[in-house]
């Protein structure tokens, strides 16, 4: 597997975090740096409490415009920061705590954004999810078929 296999040139990885994100946001960060992948950091950007959702729709909005791709997002379950990123339609945000998640969130589902519990992971489990993630291609063949009905569709 190529290291970036997701990774688009010239195009950055969103990022976003709540307050109990940050620390584990950070170190995903140092990791990019330290590969020399462009990201864009969408807040917050401190340790005072703060609300999700104000940084993950502009994450989400990022990586649904092609602005970003992919996504990692970190909240202190991950699991209101991924609700409120899989509230967009061109979202695939994944619940990820172990690496084998985020290479089947890749593979089977073509997750466009990771999310992880930043305080149920420690800064090492998550950078290992994320190189997984950044290097796992997606599979397609019958898993395309089942992305496709994804989308809401209104009744006739």
């Amino acid at each position: 597997m190529n290291e970036f296999s997701i990774l688009k040139p010239g195009v950055p990885v969103g990022l976003c975090s709540d307050h109990a994100g940050l620390d584990t946001k950070l170190a995903v960060i140092d990791y990019l740096k330290e590969l020399g992948v462009e990201y864009k950091d969408f807040g917050t950007y401190t340790p005072d409490s703060c609300d999700y959702p104000d940084f993950a729709h502009l994450c989400a909005n990022a990586v649904e415009s092609g602005e970003c791709y992919p996504g990692i997002a970190v909240c202190g379950s991950g699991e209101g920061i991924n609700i409120t990123l899989n509230k967009h339609q061109g979202i695939r945000s994944a619940l990820c705590w172990i690496p084998e998640i985020a290479r089947l969130a890749r593979q089977h589902n073509d997750a466009n954004v990771i999310a992880m519990p930043g305080r149920f992971v420690s800064n090492e489990e998550a950078i290992e999810m994320v190189k997984t993630f950044l290097a796992t291609p997606f599979e397609g063949g019958r898993h395309q078929r089942r992305i496709d009905k994804i989308p809401v569709q209104q009744p006739e």
